[in-house]
């Protein structure tokens, strides 16, 4: 296995769609959506074996001080490999100096990110309005 990490914006929605399927996360049922929010980001990293789309993670960001990680995400079969570090790493090539970096964790993906840095915040609570049903 070869895995190349990318920050091209060329990726098919069926490619987008098939991981994002696997992972069982409820933004593949609004295909258009979702393609559109990954493409805008302020930056969005993939991660490929070969010409299968294995990995990908996306950024919002005012450019200067905050930016919130909304999507991260490996194929199952190919995780437990590095590709989410990978994909992080390269998100801090660019945002490591940033004075807030954020994201919402939750069940196995709250040990995943505090092993490449995260941590808690204080005693904030996260919460949201969401359209899903996976969490």
């Amino acid at each position: 296995m070869s895995i190349t990490i990318s920050d091209t914006r060329d990726i098919e929605l069926e490619a987008i769609l098939d991981l994002y399927s696997a992972n069982k996360w409820s933004a593949a049922d609004k295909p258009n959506e979702l393609y559109k929010a990954l493409i805008n980001s302020d930056s969005l990293i993939s991660a490929w074996d070969g010409n299968k789309l294995v990995g990908i993670g996306n950024a919002i960001s005012d450019g200067y001080l905050v930016v919130y990680y909304p999507h991260l995400l490996v194929h199952p079969f190919y995780q437990g490999n590095g590709i989410g570090k990978m994909i992080v790493n390269k998100m801090q090539e660019k945002y490591g100096n940033f004075h807030m970096q954020m994201l919402t964790a939750d069940g196995k993906a709250i040990e995943f990110y505090e092993k490449v840095g995260f941590s808690r915040a204080g005693q904030t609570s996260p919460m949201w309005i969401y359209k899903g049903n996976e969490h």
